[in-house]
């Protein structure tokens, strides 16, 4: 179960983890199999648990969106992390099966009059946008306009929304002290919250963003919903992950607040970049790792991360070996614990 908070007037500041104990997470997309870019995400997640005192790593697959999900990949996925002995702690949870877990969370959002119902078509928020003179630009958000916020005025309901605006501008004002205390912020003005590599963070999600979708219109949970949802009662303390999912955390920020769950410590790490600068990604054919040999696979993710010996370890003989792996992966792990100590 879910706790709820106490009263609407809660604090404005976020419950942190639990202090002395660690657990990560990895959380792919079986889209298809790993490729380098999400080879990276999966060794830093792995190297800060191992790195923590008593860490815990564990593994979620992520198989809501069902159209996108390509069959036998979560199983690709999982031979492709113990090929380079990265093995969760406990068996991998499917998001698949957790329907009802989100269907709870968006049924107590909505008894709290923190979620509504919208029957805006994408084309709808479009227009409604323009008619405002809301000039989108080139990979921005399209914020929601608010059109359902009052009511569906007799349309028919075709999603849930989070009422993030009223959510955000309900809160007292951040305090200054963000970067010192080391814990999220809900102001007027934004989220503010600090990531271990990028450093003070802000968003006004309610001017960016606006209210967020919870379930789509064909019925599908949507991300932000079932990712808090699954961190809290997996008890994530800690979310390493790529910094293009970094502009993800102030909404989710947003959720873990109304719904009363502490809000994990963040670390997003660099991206693997095609030749064309743009993310590395399987929709641009970014070939799978090659896990027959599986030390090079990781050495090139060790590279990525700025880790160093990675030529060296991927060039030693046998290094397809599983002591040859062992040896790589605690030696990256002591380096990880001097760069980012990440203490529960």
């Amino acid at each position: 179960m879910l706790p709820v908070p106490t009263s609407s007037s809660a604090s404005d500041r976020a419950a942190r983890p639990p202090a002395g104990r660690y657990v990560g997470r990895f959380a792919p997309s079986p889209t298809g199999p790993l490729h380098a870019g999400s080879l990276v995400a999966a060794l830093a997640s792995w190297l800060d648990a191992r790195a923590a005192p008593g860490g815990r790593w564990l593994v979620r697959i992520e198989d809501i969106d069902t159209p996108r999900c390509v069959p036998g990949a979560a199983e690709t996925i999982l031979q492709q992390l113990a090929a380079c002995g990265l093995v969760p702690d406990e068996p991998p949870v499917w998001q698949s099966a957790r329907g009802a877990c989100y269907q709870a969370a968006l049924d107590r959002l909505i008894a709290q009059a923190r979620a509504y119902p919208c029957a805006c078509t994408r084309r709808d928020i479009e227009a409604a946008l323009a008619a405002a003179g809301h000039t989108r630009e080139r990979h921005s958000e399209l914020p929601y306009p608010g059109t359902c916020r009052q009511g569906l005025a007799g349309r028919p309901a075709r999603a849930w929304r989070f009422a993030a605006t009223a959510f955000q501008h309900g809160r007292a004002p951040a305090p200054a002290d963000v970067t010192e205390s080391g814990g999220p912020a809900i102001a007027d003005d934004g989220v503010h919250w600090t990531d271990r590599r990028l450093g003070l963070q802000a968003q006004d999600v309610a001017r960016q963003v606006g209210d967020f979708v919870l379930r789509r219109a064909d019925g599908l949970w949507a991300y932000q919903l079932a990712v808090v949802v699954d961190d809290g009662d997996q008890g994530v303390t800690h979310i390493v992950r790529g910094e293009d999912l970094a502009d993800n955390t102030p909404r989710q920020i947003l959720l873990q607040s109304a719904l009363g769950l502490a809000t994990p410590r963040y670390l997003h790490v660099p991206l693997v970049r095609a030749a064309d600068g743009e993310k590395l990604s399987k929709q641009h054919g970014a070939p799978p790792i090659d896990t027959r040999h599986p030390l090079q696979a990781l050495a090139a993710a060790a590279r990525a991360l700025g880790l160093p010996g990675g030529s060296a370890a991927a060039s030693a003989a046998g290094a397809d070996a599983g002591p040859a792996i062992a040896d790589a992966l605690r030696s990256w792990v002591a380096c990880w614990r001097r760069t980012y100590n990440p203490s529960p």
